[in-house]
């Protein structure tokens, strides 16, 4: 009899279902709750901007800032500047901004139903009135952080902009043409209202703020003035405008600022993806630094990377909810920002990998109507096309849509090298009342192009007497290499607010992957180092994921000491089915190859199914002892069962374990810029099977990290870390039975990681980074003690930059620089070859204008020769030459 997880008529499937819809029936009366009525307007606080405040002053600078008192007792206590209003207790979300005209001018009105609770202090500066709301945040409903941005609102005013200073401090501030504006404060039932008036003495109907703001950087120029009766609404939304993200919600499902998680985070955020004209994952991962390339070929669909010297592919996140499938197709224009989260993850996310894990979050609904439209053509004639479109399906704004479509192909200096990818991703958001949200999102990706097997390392990293292999070979068949990639993508995400500080949510996620691949695969040179041996493969391969999460989330307090909780269970499956066909064929000549082999016919090599299950329940606190000492504590349990038939040689094998993986961190803020980590965490991963004995116990990882954020400035972030990983329980060859494996493996990894990003200065940001990494293998029956994981490089370094000129004639003009170092780097874990350090220089220039935006992007500018990855050393990866893509888009 087989343990309780897949015993009897269990099933998994039903409970999936099951449990989600006992998550909304739960919720079930919070749908028909009526919104309060409006009260009535009061004024609570106006101010003359011209009066200078002796109780306001702004965010210091590092160099600014005394150091603090280092007695036991000072270290527990906040830090109180003198003449400042106290921090409020908790956070306050301000979820939209609207600007409505008036007889005097345009009242800017940030929504919030507790805007009795927010602390403003304003000043002015020039023209330029400034108010700085502390205790608020910008972000929308879904967790989004936003920006607001409106040029020449009216006549004397230059701009109004409301931004996120920092993760407890909002800002706005209006920029007079002239003269500095008159503005004044009132609260309301909406939330806070600024009334801004014209700075001009003239008659004349002030001009009405832009119909619409789209998610761009830029608010179009003037347009006519419409009837002073009719409000318009600047529309705000979730595209994050700049290099710097002050807040994530993957690391610990709630909405805590990066500052305060004792966890090295990396957020690349849509600016940079599209300043860079990036499509593909790894393209956004080589800005993180500890983030590399792995044993595979970039030019593939698989998206295959290390993160802090392991294998972190399939350890991957869709809107925070493990999908597996990312590590084969994953990357699309639907895709607003990709989140890296360094280090074990087990308490929230379940099993999986040491190194880390990397998130993707898809573009969300957006309230007023936005459509997109992009075309690009490069290099290897590429050439694509994508279209985003969103809005309300209801007068009343309750049913939202968007929708991401792309279509593309393009070719490669590799020899009979063309690819085509073809992505489509409906989404449907129901506000069915003010506390509850259902999201319906749906993808389907398909890519479809030859297999790139790279060239062998001899004659290419390695000396080769007949000389160097020509980079751009092609090793396999042009008429025999055909690869499909597809992945169907459906799901759920509802979530309830049973009040401000309690919410529940249920998350359902499934993926069907499917790959078919009919092709010749080269193995090894022989003796005249020339001729390359082949086989001729059928594969098929089959993946279907499910996975659902159920949590809540809420905020209380014992005393003094504030807490935020998430509770939930997790019920993932994963059924997954390989088979291949093998034979040998026609051998190929790399220095002067003849292709047109005949196909052989094929035997039946692999034949297997494979069922993984897993079942864990999770608790996590975030606790505040006091406003600079911040603890999390947190722990999870996991029933994780493996069932495994091998068709082909008629065995079947079946085991079942459970782990308890904790977490625990600590931040202590001794300055508000600054806060000081250390962090311990476990992790566990189950091992496919490879059928040399029975299945293998799951692996397991331990982290120690410590680190130091900083807020250089208001939107300037740094993180430095130091890591210490150890993974166990790998499996190696076993001395008394070399047919079989024991698990007594061990392998480490230390480093140094720094990470810059942000803006510099107005129109110039940048991300950029630093990692050592020292991953080696430390225990090992079969391979040597010391020798380093392949394809790590003991130092990289990333950056890019850019600058956009802000004002003039030549407004809207960017220009865009990046270096990427790599060194040197092991072939194989054995050691034998190396694949040699390099540094690609990537550039763009780019303009805006309005709703339009024309770029030109190249990569590797100085066209230099170098080796990204490896698999083996019969399978080296060349990287890119020179290449060049040029982009024009429109917003409407």
């Amino acid at each position: 009899m087989k343990p309780w997880l897949l015993s009897g008529n269990f099933n998994l499937r039903l409970v999936i279902v099951l449990s989600g819809c006992l998550s909304i029936i739960a919720v079930q009366p919070g749908w028909a709750e009526k919104k309060s009525n409006r009260q009535d307007i009061e004024t609570r606080y106006i101010t003359s901007p011209t009066a200078k405040q002796a109780d306001n002053a702004q965010i210091p600078q590092l160099s600014e800032v005394k150091l603090p008192a280092t007695s036991a007792q000072m270290l527990v206590q906040a830090p109180t500047p003198t003449n400042l209003p106290a921090t409020p207790a908790e956070v306050i979300p301000i979820s939209g901004v609207k600007a409505n005209p008036t007889p005097q001018g345009v009242e800017v009105i940030l929504e919030t139903t507790q805007g009795d609770k927010l602390q403003v202090a304003n000043r002015s500066a020039g023209n330029n009135f400034i108010a700085d709301i502390t205790g608020g945040q910008l972000r929308l409903s879904n967790g989004d952080a936003f920006t607001f941005r409106s040029e020449k609102p009216l006549a004397g005013i230059t701009e109004i902009t409301v931004t996120n200073v920092d993760a407890n401090t909002v800002r706005v501030t209006v920029v007079g043409e002239k003269a500095l504006p008159t503005v004044e404060l009132f609260d309301d039932n909406a939330g806070l209202v600024f009334a801004v008036a014209s700075t001009e003495t003239a008659t004349q109907p002030p001009q009405t703020p832009p119909a619409e703001e789209k998610p761009v950087t830029e608010t179009p120029q003037e347009k006519p003035a419409a009837q002073q009766d009719d409000p318009i609404e600047l529309v705000v939304t979730g595209e994050q405008d700049g290099y710097r993200v002050p807040n994530a919600s993957t690391a610990t499902r709630t909405d805590t600022p990066l500052r305060d998680i004792p966890q090295s985070i990396q957020v690349i955020p849509q600016q940079v993806i599209k300043d860079q004209q990036a499509t593909r994952l790894t393209d956004v991962l080589k800005n993180a630094p500890g983030v590399v390339v792995g044993d595979r070929s970039p030019r593939d669909p698989l998206n295959i990377f290390r993160i802090r010297g392991f294998a972190a592919s399939f350890d991957t996140l869709l809107n925070g909810v493990q999908d597996r499938s990312i590590g084969n197709v994953g990357f699309g224009s639907n895709i607003d920002r990709v989140e890296i989260l360094k280090g074990p993850a087990s308490v929230l996310f379940g099993q999986g990998g040491l190194g880390g894990r990397v998130n993707l979050v898809t573009k969300q609904p957006l309230s007023d109507p936005f459509y997109s439209v992009e075309a690009s053509a490069g290099s290897y004639n590429s050439y694509s096309g994508a279209i985003d479109l969103s809005g309300p399906l209801n007068d009343s704004k309750t049913v939202l849509y968007r929708l991401n479509a792309s279509a593309g192909t393009n070719e490669s200096f590799i020899d009979f090298y063309e690819q085509q990818q073809y992505l489509i991703a409906p989404t449907l958001t129901f506000q069915i009342s003010d506390r509850t949200k259902l999201t319906l999102e749906a993808s389907y990706s398909l890519v479809e192009g030859p297999f790139d097997f790279g060239i062998p390392a001899r004659g290419s990293i390695l000396p080769n007497p007949n000389g160097k292999i020509p980079r751009n070979r092609f090793v396999s068949e042009p008429n025999l290499n055909d690869t499909s990639n597809g992945v169907f993508r459906v799901g759920y995400n509802f979530e309830h607010r049973f009040s401000d500080n309690w919410q529940a949510r249920s998350v359902f996620q499934t993926s069907l992957f499917r790959l078919r691949r009919d092709l010749v695969a080269p193995l090894g040179l022989r003796n005249d180092l020339r001729t390359l041996n082949r086989v001729v493969e059928d594969f098929d391969y089959d993946e279907n994921f499910y996975n659902l999460d159920n949590y809540v989330v809420g905020k209380f307090a014992t005393g003094s000491i504030k807490h935020e909780l998430v509770a939930g269970f997790n019920l993932s499956r994963t059924n997954t089915y390989i088979k291949s066909l093998l034979n040998s064929t026609t051998p190929l000549d790399v220095f002067n190859p003849v292709y047109g082999t005949a196909r052989a016919a094929t035997t039946p090599d692999t034949d297997s199914r494979n069922t993984a299950q897993q079942l864990g329940f999770y608790l996590q606190d975030q606790i505040t002892l006091a406003e600079n000492l911040k603890v999390l504590l947190g722990g999870r349990f996991d029933i994780a069962n493996q069932e495994a038939k091998d068709l082909f040689e008629q065995t079947n094998d079946f085991r079942q374990t459970e782990a308890f993986s904790p977490r625990v961190g600590i931040v202590y803020q001794p300055i508000k810029p600054i806060s000081l980590y250390a962090s311990y965490s476990n992790s566990f991963n189950q091992a496919v099977s490879t059928f040399s004995a029975a299945l293998p116990e799951p692996e397991r990882g331990t982290q120690y990290e410590i680190g130091v954020k900083a807020d250089l400035t208001d939107r300037l972030a740094a993180t430095l870390a130091f890591y210490d990983l150890t993974r166990t329980n790998l499996s190696t060859t076993d001395p008394n039975n070399p047919q079989r494996t024991i698990q007594v493996g061990e392998q480490r990894s230390r480093g140094i990681e720094f990470d810059i990003s942000g803006e510099i200065l107005p129109g110039w940001n940048i991300i950029a980074g630093y990692a050592y990494t020292d991953a080696e293998i430390t225990r090992d029956n079969t391979l040597t003690v010391g020798n380093q994981l392949n394809n790590v490089p003991r130092h990289a370094v990333n950056l890019w930059t850019t600058y956009e000129i802000q004002s003039g004639s030549l407004k809207g003009l960017g220009f865009g620089l990046g270096a990427f170092y790599y060194g040197d780097r092991q072939a194989d874990l054995a050691n034998t070859a190396v694949l040699p350090s390099y540094i690609r220089t990537d550039a763009a220039i780019y303009y805006k204008r309005d709703n339009y935006r024309a770029a030109i992007n190249i990569k590797n500018l100085f066209n230099v020769d170098y080796f990204v990855s490896a698999q083996n050393l019969n399978r080296i990866i060349p990287g890119e030459p020179l290449t060049i893509q040029g982009t024009i888009s429109w917003q409407f």
